[in-house]
């Protein structure tokens, strides 16, 4: 099998496992394609954005109830541990107060992720306990925003 047939069948199993990413909730193909391009060996840290929703949206028949906060707050319970696994940690983790500069946007939580190198990160979303509990991240998100910084 050719790198690129590796590297289209990982990114088929991700799509698999988080969803195609149009709506906003997770990676697109084309978002896994340039992490999976990125060298394994460089550092990445990770500026995420999330903006919460005032009642969580489960799927039909998955409603754990509860505010949006309560949804990120058992994705944290597990994503923190599982990210620490992989050898990342978080610089910042805190609210929003709002911007200082450029334009308006309106977010409620930020949190700068760093990871030793492109393949600890990638090995997070192979955790089977982080796979499940993703779901209550997309439930908890009205929109969300994560930019990939070198180093």
């Amino acid at each position: 099998m050719t790198a690129k047939q590796n590297m289209d069948d990982r990114i088929d199993r991700l799509l698999g496992m988080y969803g195609n990413g149009l709506d906003g909730a997770a990676p697109t193909a084309a978002d896994w394609r340039r992490m999976l391009e990125r060298e394994v060996e460089r550092p990445v840290t990770l500026i995420n954005l999330f903006k919460l929703r005032e009642t969580a949206l489960y799927p039909a028949g998955m409603d754990f109830g509860g505010s949006g906060k309560d949804a990120f707050d058992r994705y944290a319970t597990v994503s923190v541990p599982s990210m620490q696994s992989t050898g990342g940690e978080f610089l910042f983790v805190g609210p929003v107060e709002g911007r200082f500069m450029g334009a308006q946007d309106d977010w409620d939580i930020a949190a700068i992720g760093r990871y030793p190198n492109t393949k600890a990160l990638l090995s997070l979303f192979d955790i089977e306990a982080y796979r499940d509990c993703y779901i209550h991240r997309v439930a908890a998100c009205e929109k969300q925003q994560v930019t990939i910084c070198d180093g």
